[in-house]
């Protein structure tokens, strides 16, 4: 068996038939990661024809020496189970690394690790992929652990609804009832999506810009969405939905539905009045009390909506996601929201839309991303793994992230000067 580079056009045709498929191993990716001063390299492990797995392998030149680093996003596309195979991989893959210099390999496969469920606790009797990490480790990669945290490359911990076979009614069932409940108010007030042209692009920076001021992390620049589009939009693996709500539909749905009340508490009266209605005084003044602070609630609301419509006009954006869709899933990138209009919670809404496009297109997962292994209240990011775990699903544990280091000496250099060029810049952040 040798590790032969392939076209790009020969390696989608392989990795596409892996169940580990992702947007990462894919030439649009690695197109746009050369944007970023990445080079692509498509291989495959080969006997007579046939291949045992294939990988993108991503190098990058380091800073005043000529080594560089090689980081295989998602790992391998291949059997991690096989001893044999994976040892003859690792064999290759690293003699090739050594001709181009490199200083170590980074993997971080897309292979769950041990079975959790919507809680985040582990499935009694479920599956169990120790022996992937085991025969890493046994053939001189370097684990990372098991991190609880977002500390990796890509996220170690993620939530994911299981789409196959399923109806939208079954995962309707699934969520929360203030989910649902959430989803039914958005659609009376007139909150809907729709995909943007690139055009629109700076909508979705201003909208992830407000979220990164408010949450304090550093946001990209509108160049690195639209490199993004550029390489990702015309093969269909990138989609940006934005939610808006429509302010004349809002206040039409309110007044329709003040109108709608005034009738029933009429009619209610009508029969009590006519010995129509069988109620007690008691239980009829209750209701006609509960129909009319319902009213007035709808009243102050109209209200409310004549001022949003002096402040935004007819129509005003809430907030937006970035989806990366392939192999068998829809996967959520990015997303935020505007502050000024953040209680109408639109990412509730957004989220639905990406669900029902994952169903609509008989995709397998919906992948709400990074979540964080620590389900302790106390967690700063206990709440966002609320958020997800509302909608029903599951959390997934992956297998971690892996180095197969090539030089020893040129990976303790490059890992101490990372940490150090890091922790400049974290300074740096804290300062502005």
């Amino acid at each position: 068996m040798k590790l032969v580079e392939v076209s790009s056009n020969k390696f989608k045709s392989l990795a596409d038939k892996s169940e580990q498929i992702t947007f990462h191993q894919t030439k649009e990716w690695g197109k746009l990661k050369e944007k970023n001063g990445w080079h692509s390299y498509f291989l495959s492990l080969e006997e007579k024809g046939k291949s045992y797995g294939c990988t993108l392998m991503l190098t990058k030149d380091v800073p005043l020496i000529k080594k560089r680093i090689c980081y295989c996003p998602r790992g391998f596309l291949i059997d991690y189970k096989n001893e044999e195979i994976l040892k003859i991989f690792t064999q290759e893959i690293k003699e090739f690394a050594q001709k181009k210099n490199a200083i170590f390999i980074k993997i971080d496969p897309y292979v769950s690790y041990k079975q959790r469920n919507l809680e985040g606790d582990l499935v009694e009797g479920g599956f169990n992929n120790s022996e992937v990490v085991e025969n890493l480790q046994s053939l001189g990669y370097k684990h990372f652990g098991f991190n609880l945290m977002q500390d990796t490359l890509q996220p170690r911990w993620m939530h994911t609804i299981t789409l196959r076979k399923k109806t939208l009614d079954d995962i309707m069932k699934d969520m929360e009832s203030k989910t649902r409940q959430i989803l039914r108010k958005n659609e009376r007030c007139a909150i809907t999506t729709r995909e943007i042209t690139r055009e629109e692009l700076p909508k979705f920076k201003h909208i992830m810009q407000h979220t990164s001021d408010r949450r304090e992390f550093v946001d990209r620049p509108l160049s690195y969405y639209e490199n993004m589009w550029d390489n990702l939009y015309d093969s269909g693996i990138l989609k940006i939905l934005i939610a808006e709500i429509d302010f004349d539909k809002y206040k039409k749905n309110t007044e329709e539905e003040i109108n709608e009340i005034q009738k029933e508490m009429e009619d209610r009266r009508y029969k009590k009045e006519n010995n129509i209605l069988k109620m007690n005084e008691k239980k009829f003044n209750s209701k006609q009390k509960q129909e009319e602070d319902r009213k007035k609630q709808l009243e102050k609301q109209l209200t409310e909506i004549e001022e949003y419509q002096y402040k935004y006009g007819h129509k005003a954006l809430l907030g937006g996601i970035l989806f990366l869709v392939y192999g068998n899933e829809v996967l959520s990138l990015y997303g935020g929201s505007l502050k000024e209009l953040m209680h109408f919670q639109s990412a509730y809404t957004l989220h639905f839309a990406g669900i029902k496009y994952a169903l609509d297109n008989h995709y397998d997962t919906y992948n709400f991303y990074g979540i964080t292994g620590d389900f302790r209240k106390e967690n700063p990011l206990f709440g966002l793994y609320l958020f997800k775990k509302s909608f029903g699903g599951q959390v997934v544990e992956l297998v971690g992230e892996f180095d197969l280091i090539i030089s020893p000496f040129w990976y303790k250099t490059y890992n101490t000067a990372f940490k150090i060029y890091h922790g400049i810049k974290n300074i740096g952040k804290k300062q502005k």
